[in-house]
């Protein structure tokens, strides 16, 4: 990778946000591998309190942790140090949440599992790079899946609303809520 590190320049300061303690010691091992200065975070009062005092030039920020959401030191970030290029990671991958992620100000969204290799270049893109198409486009299922995440998040994650606009059960709705998104 001695070209990524030619890309990162001279600021190589890196949060990772992340409350799966195992995935953020092999993330933090890699990226320090990759010539980035890691400094981690497991919960979003301690990614708030590092952005705030030392706002990093590249942020790997996962959506949902125990105390809260990632988002909220995204938003803080970009407040903070308006130039860094932040990644949001989640294993809860959504339409809706990506386009929120990207308003608030990250650069880019992947689902997990993603690689420390898809994170540096996902870090260090440039904003005109067009991604490579995907190997395995969406199913049909996991575009209903999408469908379905982006609705609830248009009507406020209220259960109700988005059965009555979707046409459908609210018990049905719950159940495919409370399941992970399919391949």
């Amino acid at each position: 990778m001695p070209d990524a590190q030619l890309e990162i320049g001279e600021d190589k300061t890196l949060l990772l946000l992340d409350d799966d303690e195992p995935f953020l010691r092999r993330l933090a091992k890699a990226m320090e591998k990759r010539g980035f200065e890691v400094e981690t975070a497991g919960s979003v009062a301690a990614g708030v309190a590092i952005a705030t005092a030392r706002p990093p030039a590249f942020a790997v920020c996962d959506l949902r942790l125990e105390d809260g959401n990632g988002l909220d030191v995204v938003e803080v970030l970009r407040e903070k140090r308006p130039d860094s290029r932040i990644v949001v990671l989640t294993g809860y991958g959504a339409i809706a949440t990506a386009v929120t992620a990207v308003k608030i100000g990250a650069t880019d969204y992947l689902s997990k599992p993603a690689d420390a290799k898809d994170i540096t270049n996902a870090l260090l893109a440039s904003g005109t790079d067009l991604p490579p198409p995907p190997e395995n486009p969406m199913s049909a299922d996991r575009v209903r899946w999408e469908h379905i995440q982006r609705v609830y998040e248009l009507c406020d994650r209220n259960v109700s609303e988005t059965a009555r606009r979707l046409n459908m059960h609210r018990r049905t709705l719950q159940r495919i809520l409370a399941k992970r998104s399919p391949k």
